[in-house]
């Protein structure tokens, strides 16, 4: 084999290594995401410091959403308070599940839309199923993906998650696409359970604490406004848009 042919062959494998090396970095994300061993109630991919929760889904999930002492240990009226609605508000239900939310909103804003986000093929049908049974002309029913909520930009007044942020699989790509979706001096509100009570029995990847919440809303380019510990075993966290973002 002639000195040429080798430095090619060489030169090949070089070329080969270099391509592999990439595609094994662009296949392992974004490189805000790290990964690891998953935890009992984790899937093992890491965001600023917190390991992603596994995902509650399915009829199941329907189940638990809607219980009946929901009322008593939640509280959804005072998230709603602390929403400040106004009648011709559109309003975004991310991750909105049966619709425990959605479907106490909607009467209130009866000049606006409630738009409600999910990527579950199980609750989209049941979000259908009610929003016919309540005969509710003001509720969207919208299907958006692990990435993206697929809104379109500067249409919403007000984005809200409650227990369904930290399930995100992709919560940068996400809370990216919902700020797009914001309108200038638009709201981000987030329900997440305390993760500062060691007392509260809610697994650990499944409740958040303040400090997490501003580091991962900030790091996005929303304002903190405030909390409020007004709820028995969560938080609402609110943000806003700047009127200079995009």
């Amino acid at each position: 084999m002639n000195r040429r042919l080798i430095v090619l062959l060489f030169g090949l494998i070089i070329g080969v290594g270099i391509m592999l090396l990439v595609q094994t970095r662009m296949d392992a994300g974004p490189a805000y995401y790290s990964y690891g061993a998953a935890s009992e109630d984790g899937i093992g991919k890491f965001y600023m410091g917190r390991e992603i929760s596994d995902l509650v889904n399915g009829h199941g999930a329907i189940a638990w959403l809607e219980r009946q002492d929901r009322n008593e240990t939640e509280k959804p009226e005072v998230l709603i308070r602390e929403l400040q609605l106004k009648s011709d508000d559109v309003v975004a239900d991310i991750g909105a599940g049966s619709g425990y939310f959605t479907f106490r909103i909607a009467p209130l804003i009866p000049k606006g839309r409630m738009i409600a986000v999910e990527i579950d093929d199980k609750m989209i049908g049941y979000l259908h199923d009610r929003k016919r049974q309540l005969s509710l002309s003001n509720v969207e029913i919208h299907k958006g993906d692990i990435e993206n909520t697929g809104l379109p930009a500067r249409s919403v007044d007000i984005a809200f998650m409650v227990d369904a942020y930290h399930e995100f699989s992709h919560p940068r790509e996400m809370m990216e696409s919902i700020v797009r979706a914001l309108k200038p001096g638009g709201r981000v509100v987030l329900v997440e359970y305390e993760g500062e009570d060691p007392n509260n029995m809610v697994k650990r990847l499944h409740k958040m604490t303040v400090a997490q919440i501003r580091k991962e809303m900030e790091a996005v380019g929303l304002t903190w406004v405030r909390t409020s510990y007004d709820l028995p075993i969560q938080h609402i966290t609110i943000f806003t848009k700047t009127d200079t973002q995009k």
